[in-house]
């Protein structure tokens, strides 16, 4: 997998896959966050079976990163990669007041993009 994204959407095969979403608010400052999570979201995306991620984050501090793998046994090692083990300790340390994960199993997706005006699978 590329370190880059050319988009800010995720392109995925046809289903299915796995997303893991994390949700999440910030305490207040950056505290090394802005390195942590480009460095963290540059690791991911170097990982065997990872697809790509979308990430937003709003002036509140509530954000969402969905992360999308080829299979649970690629996530399930993303989940043990040590420089991530660290981040994810940091993370409760210093930059996250709550933060929910979420796995799932894709089995159903379609898109739409107005300039081409059609949409894509259902």
């Amino acid at each position: 997998m590329s370190s880059t994204q050319p988009s800010p959407f995720a392109t995925t095969p046809e289903p299915p896959y796995y997303v893991v979403t994390f949700s999440s608010v910030r305490t207040d400052g950056d505290d090394g966050y802005g390195a942590m999570a480009d460095r963290m979201a540059e690791l991911a995306l170097q990982q065997p079976g990872c697809l790509g991620a979308e990430s937003a984050r709003d002036a509140d501090g509530f954000g969402i990163t969905n992360s999308y793998w080829a299979d649970e046994d690629s996530l399930k090692a993303w989940k043990q990669v040590a420089n991530h083990l660290a981040a994810q300790h940091l993370g409760r340390k210093r930059w996250y007041k709550q933060y929910k994960v979420r796995i799932a199993r894709v089995e159903r997706a379609y898109d739409f993009t107005a300039e081409e005006g059609a949409s894509h699978g259902e």
